[in-house]
């Protein structure tokens, strides 16, 4: 076919057969190509359209995003907030256990002290007074990590169950040192007197007045007129005056069955009910009741029986 050849476009019906044809020639065809490109360039450029108006109709409008953020920062506010009040609570909650704490430590201090005074506890090694030494060298390289919450509640309850362990043992230690300290107090040990001698022996004697053999239950140790006689234990004082042949006594229950009597004395110092400690002044020495002479009659009795008061005099100190 050459350019100058016409197109006949043949048209057939549906009736007996009959048919149509048209004849294109090249400007009809370039006519009708022109007509559908520009019909589908129209539709491309209404769906284009379309397209970005549905797009721009889903978009929020500046007020609308201004109000989703302004939504958005009072919800991380009220979080902050939640946040806030947590770690307040946190840091009160950690705030009571360290004062607690505290308590405790000044208790273990008393203790400490107690026991130091006492001589238990040497206070050339122990000084409660000041925080413990501790040290060691850095490592290089290494940067320390600050504890987290967790951990520092964690290490302050592990020091609580220490400090609950360590107070029980110390008040057992308290109870121990403080009954033997109780021990030694009621201890029966030493001399009545802070000066003086031995002038009579316990045992069967020559009487001094009728020179006939009698039973002395005691010992007498001569001294200064007016000097001390002292408490040989504590004890409570159970006769405190004047007693036929004593003169002016002194009696001193120390507990299990043992007393110890201070006889002849010029001056009573204490009173009946009086608690008295290991070397306090109970009386001061003369020659009332039935005497020759400054001294003071010294006896030891257990379970109602008297015993030889030497034997106390000498053993050793506890």
């Amino acid at each position: 076919m050459t350019p100058n050849d016409d197109m006949n476009v043949i048209f057939v019906g549906k009736r007996h057969g009959q048919s149509k044809a048209v004849a294109l020639n090249g400007g009809v065809l370039a006519g009708l190509i022109f007509l559908v490109l520009a019909l589908i360039l129209a539709a491309g450029w209404a769906g284009y359209q379309v397209a970005v108006t549905k797009a721009a109709a889903e978009q929020p409008t500046e007020s609308e995003l201004v109000a989703e953020w302004r939504s958005k920062l009072e919800q991380q506010k009220a979080q902050l907030a939640r946040v806030r009040e947590d770690v307040q609570q946190q840091v009160d909650a950690l705030t009571l256990r360290l004062g607690q704490i505290q308590g405790r430590m000044l208790r273990l201090d008393a203790l400490g002290q107690r026991f130091m005074e006492s001589g238990l506890v040497v206070s050339d090694e122990f000084n409660f007074d000041q925080p413990p030494a501790v040290g060691g060298p850095e490592e290089l390289g290494l940067a320390g990590d600050s504890y987290s919450a967790p951990e520092l509640t964690e290490m302050i309850f592990q020091l609580e169950r220490q400090l609950e362990d360590r107070e029980k043992q110390l008040r057992l230690l308290d109870k121990v040192s403080s009954r033997q300290k109780l021990e030694d107090e009621r201890y029966v040990q030493g001399r009545p007197i802070t000066w003086g001698w031995l002038s009579s022996k316990y045992g069967y004697r020559s009487d001094p007045f009728t020179g006939k053999r009698t039973w002395h239950g005691g010992v007498d140790l001569a001294g200064k007129d007016g000097s001390d006689i002292i408490a040989v234990a504590s004890g409570v004082v159970t006769w405190a005056g004047e007693r036929y042949g004593y003169g002016n006594l002194v009696e001193v229950d120390h507990g299990d069955g043992l007393v110890t009597r201070y006889a002849h004395a010029k001056t009573v110092k204490v009173k009946i009910g009086d608690v008295v400690q290991k070397g306090q002044v109970v009386a001061l020495m003369g020659s009332t009741g039935r005497s020759t002479g400054p001294h003071v009659h010294f006896e030891v009795i257990r379970n109602g029986k008297t015993e030889d008061p030497v034997k106390y005099i000498q053993r050793a100190s506890r």
